[in-house]
């Protein structure tokens, strides 16, 4: 239910872009840990160009039904029948408007919506994606830049190394994943920190902020991962560390899911 206002006005969330449909163009998988899907039609052919570590909805039909485009009630996309769609974020990894594909990568792991669809999904399968969401702009006082995130956050990781380098910063990449197998090469040194399953989620990106005793001015510091992590760590920048809020971008990009 929308929030309520001091006078009971319902509190409207900002509309995000509307849904295109699309359908699938490729799907191959990247290690046992991640699928690489591209998204092909021509309502993606004027997709706007994202900022580096933005982000996309994308939206797949429920196992044996057809797709169906959900409505804006002013807080949240819902399906017809009042039901949340089975939608998910991601980093755009590719955008090419000119020929109307998207590009974008799909962490595996059982129970996931998006996740499983990918597993099966076959070029022609139809899906729809809206957005782009904000990425990040690198700061003109940034003279280096440290990266933290987990397998969800690997395409962002990608794209913001790339940007920092290009604009002659040094950088610092840190991420966790649960399998040696989910190690890929992504262009850079990256400091991989290998958990086991069923560890606490992020614990090891925490660990490695808990190690700083002090950070430059001149660093800035891009998070993202499971919620309750980046919020350990927003609170050992800020209370600890005294790192400025502009200094920092730190996103709870998931939570695990409740049994």
């Amino acid at each position: 239910m929308p929030d309520q206002g001091a006078r009971g006005a319902i509190r409207t969330r900002r509309e995000p872009p509307p849904f295109r449909t699309a359908s699938v163009a490729e799907v191959e998988e990247l290690g046992p840990r991640m699928l690489r899907v591209v998204a092909g039609g021509s309502e993606l052919c004027d997709f706007a160009t994202p900022e580096p570590a933005a982000s996309i909805r994308v939206l797949v039909p429920a196992p044996g039904d057809r797709l169906v485009l959900p409505q804006w009630n002013g807080n949240e996309f819902l399906m017809p029948d009042g039901e949340r769609p089975l939608l998910r974020t991601f980093t755009p990894v590719v955008v090419d408007a000119n020929s109307g594909l998207i590009e974008f990568w799909v962490v595996r792991h059982p129970g996931g919506a998006v996740s499983g669809w990918a597993e099966t999904a076959q070029p022609g399968d139809p899906l729809a994606i809206s957005g782009p969401g904000s990425g990040y702009e690198l700061p003109d006082a940034a003279r280096s830049l440290l990266i933290l995130g987990d397998e969800t956050a690997i395409p962002a990781v990608r794209q913001l190394a790339g940007l920092a380098a290009q604009a002659g910063l040094s950088v610092e990449a840190h991420v966790e994943v649960i399998d040696p197998g989910a190690v890929l090469d992504l262009g850079f040194d990256v400091r991989w920190h290998v958990t086991q399953p069923g560890a606490v989620a992020g614990r090891r990106l925490v660990e490695v902020v808990d190690a700083v005793a002090h950070l430059d001015e001149g660093v800035h510091v891009w998070a993202a991962g499971e919620a309750s992590a980046m919020q350990a760590i927003r609170k050992r920048l800020f209370d600890a560390l005294g790192v400025e809020r502009t200094r920092t971008s730190v996103r709870g990009y998931w939570k695990p899911q409740r049994g």
